[in-house]
Order: C-alpha cells, then sequence, then structure tokens
C-alpha cells in the first residue's frame, strides 16, 4: 500500500512514544480540570477499540490459516511447535523471575505512611483509623474461582465456532484457525487456490483499515485518557503511588530486554527497533488491548526488520494469545503487593507457586481485559491464603496505568519471542 509522504510524516509523529506520553499527559491534566466535560469523552475511545476489535479476529484467521497452510507444505510446521514451546516458556519463567525479583526488591505496600494507609482505606470505605490488616468491603464479594484443568480446556476448544467469533473468544478462535490451517494443508494445491487467495486478501484489507482507524491515535489517547482520570480522580493513584511505580520500573525493565533482544536478532541498531515497534506500541498503550496490535505487529516484524512474512504471520496470532506476560508480570506484583499490605510473610517455595499459578493465568487470561485481569489476582491470593476482596477497588483504581503497561509489556514480548523463533532476516 502506497502512502502519500506527508501521510507516512504524520504517522510518524502521531505513533512516537514522546507524542503517546504527552497525549495521555494532556488528557489526564483536562480530566482532572475538568472531570464533568472528559466524562463524555468515554464514548470516542469504546467506539475507537470496537473498530479495532472489528478486524481483529478476521486479521487472525486469515494469517494463521495461510501461514500455517504453507508451512505445512513446506515441511517447517513441525519444527516451529517445538521452537514455540521451548521460547514461549522460556520468555515465560524469565518474565515472573523478574516481576517477583522486582517487586520483594521494591516491597510496595510495606511500611506505608499513616496517611496512605487512610487515603487507602477511604477507597475501600472504611475508617481511616483501621489499619490496613483490617481492611473489607460494604458488602464483601465471593474470591474468584480458581481455575480447574476443565476450565482451561473449556476455554480452548469452541463447540461452536460461529458462536465464538460472535462472542469474540479469540482463544477458541485461534485454536480453530490452527486446526483448520493444518487440515488444508492436507488438501491439494489445485483444490485450496481459491481459499489461498480470499485469504490473502481478506489480510490486506484488514491492514488497511487499521491503517486508517490508526489516524487519529493521539485525539484519541486524549479523550480515553481524560474520561478515565475524571471518574477515577487522582487520590488512587496517589495512595497506590509505590504499587504503579513498582510496576511500571519492572515493565520498563521488561520492554527494554524484549527490545535489545529484538535487535540482537534482527541485527540492527536499537533505534531502527525502536521505529519498527513504535507502532504496535502505541496501539497496546492507547487501546489497552494487545490483540489490536497484531498488523502492527507484522508490520513492523516484516517492513522494517525483514523477517520472513510466513512465519510471522503465523507466529504473531500465537504469541498474543498464548504469551502474556503483561498479565503474569501483574498477577505477580499485585500479589506480592497485597502481601506486604496485610504483613504476610512470603517463603521461596510461596515465590515458586505464585509465579507458576501467575504463568497459567497468563494462559488463560486471553482475550480478557480490565476488571476480568484484575479479578484473576485473586486466583494468585488463594493459593497464598490471602484476602482479596478489600483490595479488589484499589486495583481497579489504578488500573488505566497498569493496563497501558500491561499490553505494553505483552506486544513488545510477544515481538521479541517471534524473532527468536523466526531464522535471522538476512540484511541487504
Amino acid at each position: 500500500m502506497d502512502i502519500p509522504t506527508g501521510m507516512q510524516r504524520f504517522q510518524r509523529w502521531a505513533l512516537n512514544p514522546w507524542t503517546v506520553l504527552a497525549c495521555v499527559l494532556a488528557g489526564g491534566a483536562l480530566g482532572w480540570a475538568a472531570p464533568a466535560f472528559s466524562r463524555n469523552l468515554g464514548i470516542v475511545g469504546v467506539v475507537y477499540v470496537d473498530l479495532l476489535k472489528m478486524i481483529v479476529l478476521p486479521f487472525m484467521i486469515s494469517a494463521v490459516i495461510f501461514s500455517l497452510q504453507n508451512l505445512y507444505r513446506d515441511g517447517g510446521a513441525g519444527r516451529i511447535v517445538k521452537s514455540v514451546v521451548i521460547v514461549f516458556v522460556a520468555i515465560s519463567v524469565v518474565t515472573a523471575v523478574l516481576a517477583a525479583a522486582g517487586s520483594l526488591l521494591f516491597r510496595p505496600g510495606s511500611d506505608l505512611p499513616q496517611e496512605t494507609l487512610a487515603a487507602l482505606g477511604n477507597i475501600v470505605s472504611i475508617d481511616a483509623n483501621q489499619t490496613n490488616t483490617d481492611m473489607s468491603l460494604r458488602t464483601p464479594e465471593e474470591p474468584p474461582k480458581a481455575m480447574t484443568l476443565q476450565d482451561i480446556l473449556h476455554s480452548l476448544i469452541p463447540s461452536n465456532i460461529f458462536a465464538s467469533l460472535a462472542n469474540g473468544e479469540t482463544l477458541k478462535a485461534l485454536v480453530f484457525a490452527l486446526l483448520f490451517g493444518f487440515a488444508v494443508g492436507q488438501v491439494p494445491t489445485r483444490m485450496s487456490t481459491g481459499l489461498n487467495h480470499a485469504l490473502e486478501t481478506i489480510y490486506v484489507a484488514c491492514e488497511t483499515l487499521t491503517h486508517w482507524i490508526n489516524l487519529p491515535v493521539p485525539f484519541i489517547l486524549i479523550c480515553m485518557t481524560a474520561s478515565q482520570i475524571a471518574e477515577t480522580g487522582l487520590e488512587p493513584l496517589k495512595a497506590m503511588a509505590g504499587f504503579v511505580a513498582a510496576f511500571l520500573v519492572i515493565c520498563a525493565i521488561l520492554l527494554a530486554l524484549a527490545v535489545t533482544l529484538i535487535g540482537r536478532r534482527a541485527d540492527v541498531p536499537l533505534k531502527t527497533v525502536v521505529a519498527a515497534m513504535r507502532e504496535p506500541f502505541a496501539l497496546g498503550v492507547a487501546t489497552n488491548n494487545s490483540a489490536t496490535c497484531m498488523p502492527a505487529m507484522v508490520s513492523g516484524l516484516v517492513n522494517k526488520l525483514n523477517f520472513a512474512r510466513s512465519r510471522v504471520e503465523l507466529l504473531v496470532p500465537l504469541s498474543i494469545s498464548l504469551l502474556r506476560m503483561g498479565p503474569v508480570a501483574y498477577y505477580i506484583c499485585g500479589t506480592l503487593f497485597i502481601a506486604a499490605l496485610y504483613g504476610r510473610p512470603i517463603s521461596a517455595l510461596d515465590v515458586g507457586l505464585l509465579m507458576l499459578v501467575s504463568i497459567m493465568l497468563g494462559f488463560a487470561s486471553a482475550g480478557m481485559a480490565g476488571i476480568v485481569t484484575i479479578s484473576l489476582i485473586g486466583t494468585t491470593c488463594s493459593y497464598l491464603g490471602l484476602p482479596f476482596e478489600a483490595a479488589f477497588l484499589l486495583f481497579a483504581a489504578v488500573d488505566p496505568v497498569c493496563a497501558m503497561a500491561r499490553t505494553a509489556v505483552t506486544v513488545i514480548a510477544g515481538c521479541a519471542a517471534v524473532s527468536v523463533i523466526c531464522p535471522r532476516p538476512v540484511q541487504l
């Protein structure tokens, strides 16, 4: 797709990380200064995210089936499955270890000043003179149910693919696309040529739509941030500043490692990697939905870093659905924050169990966002015998900030995993 030079310059400016940060700060200032007006801007973000979600499933299904069919015929699918398992497990473990080490080092939630405890108490509707160990809601909610093997299998296998597509169940659609792609790989070429052309047409059309929808990103960022700050205010951010700061630092470390890994695999300078990852990073921050970043991830890895398109188009949906590094880090940080808040000592065995459960929950959280993602911290807390109901509102209050970092880590870490599995690009 040929884009005028002026349009390219505008897109580079709109998706520049500094532009994204400036728009977030401007939106926060607007939401704080004019909350009544800013609440009405929330509809802009809702429409924008819905437009991107509209593209996700057709893009993912067409890319996976088309790419897997070609790889299967070339004899490369079996090797890729082995590489995917090894790389995804290794990156998950590294992320969990770094998140646990960072949380234990910074220890957010421990030794909080009395005024901070009072602010936290006000958020969960308790008397400000009570200690953090007595926090409780007016109407306690049941803790989220722990995930069982049956629940995980049910979240994977679609009983009705059309119902899964209608409900936006990304993981079930991915399982269908994988199985269907393997099956189409068995069909003779003379019979599957028409399907190949149709899938390629759908893929290119979705990519074009994504570019169009992403043009007003700066304006959309301002509207979304303003509406979120208008709803929650700045007080929760002040009270939870320690947790938010620790989580953002951990996310920054993970992002730096992912960018460095991509640069080594592509054998290009870091500034080239940053330029290539600019669009998926900005989309992740703007939408808080990693699935909507898939077209931008493919474009950055293929068009700007020269990785093989057939491999990238297959691996990007897999990484987004299965390699949920942002949520994994969030579950670990959130659980250790609650443990420190309630003065619960944590042993090495507890940390190991927490990392294992968080990695499993990261896999199970595919397609989840917002409050649903937060509620899964209750599962990790239940394994360590920690109360979660009172702290739920605290996490919900600061989630607009944490969700941006969660999504950015998931997207860029996914790109790093794809770069490791793909052959190194040939530099001309």
